[in-house]
C-alpha cells in the first residue's frame, strides 16, 4: 500500500525541480511512498530532467494550466492514502516527511498539516495564518514584514490555513471537498482548499518541529507583471466565493492601487 504520495508542479523550473528530487532521494521517506511530477508545458528540459530520477513519474499536462488544475491532475494519477503538494522550490531535509505523517497518526481530527518554512539563510515566512478577509489580509502582510515571524513560528498552533507550499492532507478529506478548485490559476487555492476541509469540521495544523526550505519568490522575480496580474485575478476569484459584497470595494480598491498588495503565500 502506498502510505504516500509526493505531488510536485513544475514549470520552468528545472534547476529548482532537481534540487527538490534530490533532497527528496538523498533522505527519502520511510512509508511506502511515490513522487508525482506534473509539468505545466515547460520549456527548459524539466520533463526529461525529472524522468532521469529513478520511481519518479511524470505527467505531461501539455500547458500551463496553473497551480490547481494541475495538482489535481497529479492527485486523481496518485495512489497514496496521504498526499504531500509540495512546490519545485523546496528541499525537504532527511526525517522531515516522516515526522508531518506522525503528525497525521497522533490527531485523527487534523486533516492537512504544513511545516515551518525557511528560505536559504534560514529566515522563516508566514506560512499560515486566519482566513483571508478585508482586515485579516492587511493584518498578514504588516506580519510577514514584522520581526514578530520568528516568534510566530515557533509556536504550535491551529490555523485557518497552511501555505501549498508544503501541504500534507489525507486524501480521504481532499476527497471529500473535490480538490482544489480549479478557478485559481494561481495564488490562494491553499487558503480555499483549506476553508473546505475546515467546513467540514476538520482541523489545520502549523508545526514548526518540521522545518522545510522554500526557496520563494523566484516565479515573481521571472515574470512579475504576470504574476501580479494571476494574483490579481485569484484574490478577486477569492472574495466572489466568500466575501461577494466587498467584491466592489475590491474592484476599486485595484483600479485605484494597482501597484499595493503583493503575493505573500507562494512564488
Amino acid at each position: 500500500m502506498t502510505v504516500l504520495s509526493i505531488v510536485i508542479v513544475s514549470f520552468n523550473a528545472r534547476a529548482d525541480l532537481e534540487r527538490c528530487l534530490e533532497s527528496l532521494h538523498a533522505a527519502p521517506a520511510a512509508a511506502a511512498s511515490e513522487i508525482v511530477v506534473v509539468d505545466n508545458g515547460s520549456t527548459d528540459g524539466s520533463p526529461d530532467a525529472a524522468r532521469g530520477w529513478p520511481g519518479v513519474r511524470v505527467i505531461d499536462a501539455g500547458a500551463n494550466l496553473g497551480f490547481a488544475r494541475a495538482n489535481n491532475i497529479g492527485i486523481r494519477a496518485a495512489g497514496g492514502t496521504n498526499l504531500l503538494l509540495l512546490n519545485s522550490d523546496t528541499i525537504v531535509p532527511a526525517g522531515a516527511i516522516d515526522r508531518l505523517l506522525a503528525e497525521l497518526d497522533r490527531q485523527p481530527e487534523v486533516a492537512v498539516v504544513g511545516p515551518r518554512l525557511v528560505d536559504a539563510a534560514g529566515r522563516p515566512e508566514l506560512s499560515f495564518g486566519r482566513m483571508i478577509g478585508p482586515l485579516n489580509e492587511f493584518r498578514q502582510k504588516r506580519l510577514a514584514r514584522s520581526a514578530a515571524v520568528e516568534h510566530l513560528t515557533r509556536q504550535r498552533q491551529y490555523p485557518d490555513w497552511v501555505s501549498g507550499a508544503c501541504l500534507l492532507v489525507r486524501r480521504v478529506d481532499a476527497e471529500a471537498v473535490g480538490w482544489l478548485d480549479e478557478r485559481y490559476f494561481m495564488y490562494a487555492e491553499d487558503v480555499d482548499f483549506c476553508a473546505a476541509i475546515r467546513a467540514r469540521g476538520r482541523r489545520i495544523l502549523f508545526t514548526p518541529d518540521v522545518e522545510v526550505v522554500h526557496l520563494r519568490g523566484r516565479s515573481a522575480a521571472s515574470a512579475p507583471a504576470a504574476t501580479l496580474a494571476h494574483y490579481r485575478r485569484s484574490q478577486l476569484s477569492f472574495y466572489e466565493k466568500h466575501h461577494p459584497g466587498w467584491v466592489p470595494l475590491l474592484k476599486l480598491y485595484t483600479r485605484i492601487f494597482s501597484s499595493i498588495g503583493r503575493p505573500s503565500q507562494r512564488g
